[in-house]
C-alpha cells in the first residue's frame, strides 16, 4: 500500500478532476489508485494524507478515533484570554457544539519559517494580525475558521501542520513525500487500525445423543 504525504498548495482542491479547470491533486500527484484522507478546502493550505490504505482512511476520518489534527490559523486582531478559553471549552457553530480544543497563541517568530501564500492575505495598517495553534479531533465544514469567527477572531489563512504525530516539516507547497515504515506503523496504532477483532468462537460439537438425525423423506 502507499501512504503520501502532501503540502497542499492554496486554492488547489482535494480531487483529482475538476469541471471547471482548477488545480487539484491530479497537478501535483502521479501516483494512480491513493486518494485523500478527509478534507483540506480550496482556500486552506498544508497536511494532506493520501492513501489506497481504505480501512486506515476511514478510522482517520471517523472523530471517533479521535486522530488530532493541528492547524495554525491567521486571525484578525490579538487573541484575548477569554477567546482561547472559549475554544478550550468548545463553541457554537452552525454544525453543532464543538469538543473542547486545545488553543494557543504563537509568538511572533513561531511562523518565520512559513511560506509565503501567493497571493498574500489582504493586508490592513489598522488591523493587525496574530497566529493561534489550535488542536481538534473533529471534522466539521470548516470547523476551524467557524470557531475563530465565533469568538470574534476571523480566520485571513489557515495552515494544518500534523496529524497525529506526522508533520509537514520540510516539504515545500507542492511536494510530497511516501510515509516510512516507521511512521506508517505510528498512524496505523495511533488510529486502531492494527487491531484485530477475534471472530466469535465456532459452538462445540454436540454430543451424539442431541444431534439431530437424518431428515425423513416424505412419500
Amino acid at each position: 500500500m502507499r501512504y503520501l504525504l502532501f503540502n497542499k498548495p492554496y486554492e488547489v482542491l482535494t480531487q483529482f478532476t475538476d469541471e471547471h479547470g482548477r488545480a487539484t491533486l491530479k497537478d501535483f500527484v502521479a501516483v494512480p489508485g491513493v486518494y485523500p484522507v478527509g478534507r483540506l478546502d480550496f482556500d486552506s493550505e498544508g497536511l494532506l494524507l493520501l492513501t489506497d490504505d481504505k480501512q486506515l482512511q476511514h478510522r482517520l476520518s471517523d472523530p471517533r478515533y479521535k486522530v488530532s489534527k493541528t492547524y495554525w490559523a491567521q486571525v484578525e486582531g490579538l487573541p484575548p484570554a477569554a477567546a482561547l478559553e472559549q475554544l478550550r471549552e468548545g463553541v457554537q457553530i452552525k454544525e453543532g457544539f464543538t469538543l473542547p480544543a486545545e488553543a494557543a497563541a504563537l509568538p511572533p517568530d513561531a511562523t518565520a519559517a512559513l511560506w509565503a501564500r501567493n497571493p498574500p492575505i489582504r493586508y490592513r495598517a489598522s488591523i493587525p494580525t496574530s497566529w493561534l495553534e489550535i488542536r481538534i479531533s473533529q471534522g466539521m465544514n470548516r470547523q476551524v475558521r467557524k470557531m475563530c469567527a465565533a469568538v470574534g477572531l476571523p480566520c485571513l489563512r489557515l495552515v494544518r501542520q500534523a496529524l497525529g504525530g506526522l508533520s509537514i516539516s520540510g516539504l515545500a507547497p507542492g511536494e510530497w513525500r511516501d510515509l516510512t515504515a516507521e511512521e506508517v506503523a505510528a498512524l496505523r496504532g495511533l488510529a486502531g487500525a492494527d487491531v484485530r477483532h477475534p471472530r466469535p468462537a465456532r459452538p462445540a460439537s454436540l454430543p451424539s445423543a442431541y444431534r439431530p438425525g437424518p431428515r425423513r423423506q416424505r412419500p
